[in-house]
């Protein structure tokens, strides 16, 4: 008889492995729990870091990947789908595959993770194509900061239909957008949420001051929980509000 933490929903989140546990796969399963959701995991890479620098990374071997994507979907009734670091185009359609085959039609909130606050690059340059045309595809949110919508959104460049902008990549795509401000030089963030329907809602809040190694992995934390809520029945953007107001309050704590 499963017991009573295997009849929460569950969260599968695909990404990195954090050495120093505050970004990756570990800030994740924390953020999950405090949720009240059931985590599992997929490892694309291992790294070795901490809030400063990465100091190596390692991908996990394509078979162990699959073996391990297999083993979750093959047990569990997987509610929603968070990504985070995938690493390469290699790594990133062997993901795209099995979602498409497992988890089609059901939520997939993606975190492109392309470069670390450290600046170190997370995702090779040739991946990107792979994430545009096969995992974006796939996605019910996606929450990339300024910096990676500016890679992004060179990928959406047909100036004549104006693509390249937030709220024409969630209508083209069928997918939310959520542009974070984190990265902006304002005291005062905005965060905007772009819904496929055309609709935009812009979250405000204070700059938080922290430490560099209290504001590693926000990006992570605040896309899982996000998950999170979609798994307990919110909408994108309840989902998206109460995410954004755990990070602000209570963040530092997980």
């Amino acid at each position: 008889m499963r017991g009573a933490a295997e009849k929460r929903p569950v969260c599968l989140t695909i990404g990195g492995s954090d050495s120093c546990g505050g970004a990756g796969i570990q800030a994740d399963l924390r953020v999950f729990d405090r949720f009240g959701v059931q985590g599992c995991s997929a490892i694309t890479a291992l790294t070795a870091q901490h809030p400063a620098a990465i100091i190596r990374i390692e991908p996990a071997p394509l078979a162990q990947l699959d073996a391990e994507l297999h083993a979750v979907f093959d047990y569990y009734d997987v509610a929603v789908v968070k990504t985070g670091m995938l690493f390469d185009a290699d790594r990133m359609a062997l993901i795209s595959a099995l979602l498409a085959e497992h988890h089609a039609g059901r939520p997939l909130i993606i975190d492109p993770v392309m470069v670390a606050s450290s600046g170190r690059s997370l995702l090779a340059p040739a991946a990107v194509d792979t994430l545009i045309h096969a995992l974006l595809p796939l996605a019910t949110l996606i929450t990339p900061n300024i910096d990676e919508w500016a890679v992004l959104q060179a990928q959406f460049s047909d100036a004549s239909t104006q693509a390249h902008e937030p709220a024409a990549v969630a209508a083209q795509l069928g997918c939310a957008v959520l542009l974070k401000g984190g990265h902006a030089a304002d005291a005062m963030l905005c965060d905007r949420l772009y819904l496929p329907s055309g609709a935009v809602h812009e979250f405000q809040h204070a700059r938080a001051a922290w430490s560099q190694a209290a504001a590693h992995g926000t990006g992570c934390r605040l896309a899982a929980a996000i998950a999170a809520g979609v798994a307990h029945g919110k909408t994108v953007e309840t989902a998206v509000d109460a995410a954004i107001e755990f990070l602000i309050t209570d963040c530092k704590s997980i």
